[in-house]
């Protein structure tokens, strides 16, 4: 896998509200905050553009809704931001897609003569996987870093539940198996940065 020098690494959502379990229900991919972590410091160590990315609730009883501690980003991306040697975006946005966000993203990237994207954050199946559906249909080549991403246990129609576990399958296959995404994990995307 190639990594370009330019590829943008998008934070998708990682902000404090989504520790809040009673709210959120059970989760997947324990391990998620670490890789998100490890992905942000190889793209700021090689100078590579990091976009960071906050969900602004309009949903009163959201533990995302601004003014509330939740809509923080969490602890140790507030504490990685303006850190890197490489450009930084920081957007918020009210829907699912980060390029429906301000400042806009798409024109961010083009004037930067970024192609490439790479996807990390939360949830995989909602904000994760719309921003990754629309940069394929804008063009971009998009990666899913699967293990730095996480969701929450769904209910849907007709009674169906699917566990997080699920869930996330199901959105990574839809990405990869769909064309939107090549999914991948965050070992190969560190591997491929640093080479």
């Amino acid at each position: 896998m190639e990594i370009a020098e330019n590829a943008a690494l998008v934070v998708v959502d990682v902000q404090k509200g989504f520790e809040e379990a009673d709210f959120w229900g059970p989760r997947n991919n324990p391990e998620a905050d670490d890789n998100i972590a490890a992905l942000i410091d190889v793209w700021q160590s090689t100078g590579r553009p990091v976009v960071f990315v906050r969900h602004d609730s309009s949903k009163p009883e959201s533990p995302l809704r601004p003014g509330y501690e939740g809509n923080e980003l969490k602890e140790y991306v507030e504490r990685r931001r303006g850190k890197g040697a490489g450009p930084e975006l920081f957007l918020t946005k009210t829907v699912n897609s980060a390029f429906l966000g301000t400042p806009d993203l798409g024109a961010w990237l083009r004037e930067a003569g970024i192609s490439q994207l790479v996807l990390a954050g939360i949830q995989t199946n909602m904000c994760v996987e719309t921003t990754a559906r629309m940069g394929g249909n804008l063009g971009y080549e998009v990666v899913v870093a699967y293990d730095a991403t996480y969701t929450f246990d769904l209910e849907g129609p007709f009674g169906w539940r699917m566990s997080a576990d699920e869930v996330a399958r199901a959105s990574a296959v839809s990405l990869h198996g769909g064309g939107f995404a090549r999914v991948v994990t965050t070992q190969e995307l560190v591997d491929a940065a640093d080479a």
